[in-house]
């Protein structure tokens, strides 16, 4: 809407993201204050110069804004001020004056600044804020005589030529004086619902056909355009709106809606957020009706006008730690730890990259900005690296090669991780279903010094398990109870929740020795077993620590063993 490019929609930056403001100031040395602030602002000024100058997006628009709250915040707590004046339009370029200055707007953070602003104020408005392309169009005697790019607010590009590509904008109207509108340039979509489908980078796709110097009308075509204000039109909201509708700007009126008080700001912004409209929006615009005259306008974030945006889709997280996590069967996740975050209704500090590789390519350390979002609107997922930080922390990266599915049967150093997955395996519902074990349980038999193997629980009293710090008189009886309890379970439960291999249905019997003495062969001739499963399954049984675990048994007077 009125500020449709991306860094006029940060003109009142000491309003910050509520995740920004949760946050305390870092605990920086000012040797790295500096360095971080500079990476951020060299980072920034990077994407400024490649969407103003060459209309290419390297960064997603509400990525982009939130970075440049981060990096306002991070001044504050360290009370520096831009080494450089901090414009983020100074490449824009544009020699054309605008004939009335595009202002800017506040950004309302949340209902309690919204609920405000709107305090004693009277006839007002509320339009979705189109994310888009903000223009001037200019028309002399009915014609359309100049197109200019919003630029710095004062001056823009010529971009008329453009204009007369686009079937949208109008190359005559039925009006005999200088006529002034100023309106957004929209990637125009079918039934766009922005909950659902987020705004899918429409803004960046119109700012890069325009910085192209020739578009077709095919391109054009693909070009909506939406009309927001009229500088020197009627006073009265209605009447302006009505002239924009005589003169073919039909949208005008339809997305615009007179309110009383906050519940009807909210209102209509969640009723445009679900609802499909022809083009992406990033909130919505609240303004009062009547406003100075267009002589006083300027290029700043004006009294009258204000925007409330929507949650993000995608929000910049800071990498607290990155972990290493390895699973029973060997698989190393990596798993970030997060400076929490909102997304939506959630809140998020900790997110999975996926696989070792994918953290290889991405390089994430701690102090990196990430990028996350939810899948089907409620997993946490790694979109990617935003920016980096000056400092590359030294980690302790796992070897590949030194885990897999017979890897690390005690908590020895390296091993603690896959040896707890195990013991959570043997007493889950895959297992033996040890009704009340779970990780927390593990741990206090651990950090007591009972458990250095996978069935060292089974030769636990109850003298020793009532002495371990955290188990009460009735829970370590409790516990005792259930231990004794899994010595019923039949033969195969005990492979499954030791380890085995899937065995794709293949007969088990009740012997482990009949078992330990199958070949690969014998293993592939069974009914869905593969060569891969045949080899896996041979090696369980031939493992030594298997084995060790199959004599345990043996001595504990489990049936098969």
């Amino acid at each position: 809407m009125l500020l449709s490019l991306r860094t006029l929609a940060l003109c009142a930056l000491p309003l910050l993201a509520n995740q920004v403001n949760a946050q305390s100031c870092p605990d920086w040395s000012p040797f790295k204050a500096r360095s971080e602030i500079a990476l951020q602002q060299a980072q920034i000024e990077k994407w400024d110069d490649s969407y103003h100058r060459q209309g290419v997006s390297l960064v997603a628009d509400e990525l982009y804004d939130q970075s440049r709250e981060r990096l306002a915040y991070l001044r504050s707590c360290f009370a520096q001020s831009p080494a450089t004046e901090d414009d983020p339009l100074k490449t824009s370029g544009g020699t054309i004056a605008h004939p009335v200055p595009h202002t800017g707007l506040n950004k309302l953070r949340d209902e309690m600044a919204v609920q405000a602003w709107l305090k004693g104020r009277t006839d007002l408005w509320i339009q979705p804020k189109v994310d888009g392309v903000a223009v001037t169009l200019v028309y002399e005697s009915g014609k359309l005589v100049q197109m200019i790019s919003r630029g710095n607010g004062v001056t823009g590009q010529d971009w008329v030529g453009h204009a007369h590509q686009i079937a949208s904008i109008p190359h005559h109207l039925a009006w005999e004086k200088t006529l002034v509108l100023q309106g957004e340039l929209y990637w125009k979509l079918d039934d766009h619902v922005q909950a659902d489908a987020g705004s899918l980078n429409a803004r960046s796709k119109v700012a890069g056909l325009m910085a192209r110097k020739f578009i077709s009308e095919a391109e054009g075509a693909n070009i909506g355009l939406f009309v927001w204000d009229w500088p020197d039109g009627p006073t009265a909201m209605r009447e302006r709106l009505a002239g924009l509708r005589a003169l073919g700007f039909e949208d005008s009126l339809r997305f615009s809606e007179p309110i009383v008080g906050f519940n009807q700001a909210q209102r209509w912004r969640d009723h445009w957020y679900r609802s499909p409209l022809p083009f992406a929006t990033d909130g919505v615009v609240i303004r009062q009706g009547e406003r100075p005259t267009s002589q006083r306008w300027q290029a700043k974030a004006p009294y009258w006008i204000a925007a409330w945006k929507y949650p993000f889709a995608q929000a910049l997280a800071e990498v607290r730690k990155v972990n290493f996590n390895v699973g029973r069967s060997g698989k190393i996740t990596p798993v970030l730890d997060l400076v929490p975050v909102q997304l939506d209704d959630r809140k998020i500090s900790r997110i999975s990259v996926g696989s070792l590789r994918r953290w290889e390519e991405l390089d994430i350390r701690a102090g990196d900005q990430v990028a996350i979002s939810l899948a089907g609107l409620t997993i946490p997922r790694l979109d990617g690296v935003v920016s980096r930080s000056a400092e590359r922390e030294v980690l302790k990266i796992p070897v590949t090669a030194d885990y897999h599915s017979l890897s690390c049967w005690q908590p020895v150093e390296g091993c603690e991780g896959q040896f707890r997955e195990r013991l959570k395996w043997l007493s889950g519902k895959k297992g033996l279903a040890l009704s009340g074990v779970g990780p927390g349980t593990w741990d206090k038999l651990i950090n007591a010094g009972h458990i250095n193997g996978l069935l060292d629980w089974m030769t636990l009293d109850g003298a020793q398990l009532a002495n371990i710090p955290g188990l009460g008189p009735r829970s370590s009886a409790k516990l005792l109870e259930t231990f004794q309890g899994a010595r019923e379970q039949s033969f195969v439960i005990w492979l499954k929740a030791i380890g085995l291999p899937p065995a794709a249905g293949a007969p088990l019997g009740d012997s482990w020795s009949a078992l330990a003495a199958r070949s690969v062969d014998q293993w592939q001739a069974q009914s869905g077993v593969g060569p891969g499963r045949a080899k896996q399954l041979h090696a369980f049984f031939q493992d030594p620590h298997v084995q060790a675990l199959s004599e345990q048994l043996r001595e504990q007077g489990i049936q098969g063993f």
